[in-house]
């Protein structure tokens, strides 16, 4: 159950950064204003990277790779740090639904089960 949150939840964060990829590629291409075109497309490809970055750790934690657990925490430690400031910026719902599964994803990928389960190394067969 928890790898399965977990995973869902860095999907999720994943797809969020897609759509935003997205949307800000639309406005770069609609000719919204930005103080440095090459600053723009630095950034969009920021956000695709970190988008595919977060697809393979949400795949791959998935199926029990241990590399996957470090890198799930770092990703919801980046979300509290947008999420907390969200809600005391007055912003609380939109905080909030950054908050809750950054947490909820925080507190299982310490359980005892999802810690046995994403402990498959890059050579082994798998941890069932």
């Amino acid at each position: 159950m928890g790898i399965i949150v977990i995973s869902a939840v860095v999907l999720l964060e994943a797809l969020a950064l897609l759509v935003a990829a997205g949307l800000y590629a639309f406005q770069l291409l609609t000719g919204a204003p930005v103080a440095s075109f090459w600053g723009a497309v630095f950034t969009l490809g920021l956000l695709l990277a970190f988008s595919l970055w977060l697809f393979a750790v949400g795949h791959f934690l998935f199926r029990g790779y241990r590399w996957t657990r470090a890198a799930a925490l770092v990703a919801q430690l980046f979300v509290l740090t947008i999420g907390v400031p969200t809600i005391t910026g007055g912003l609380p719902l939109a905080g909030l639904a950054m908050v809750v599964p950054a947490l909820a994803a925080i507190i299982f990928l310490f359980e005892k089960k999802v810690l046995a389960f994403a402990s498959r190394s890059g050579g082994s067969s798998g941890a069932f």
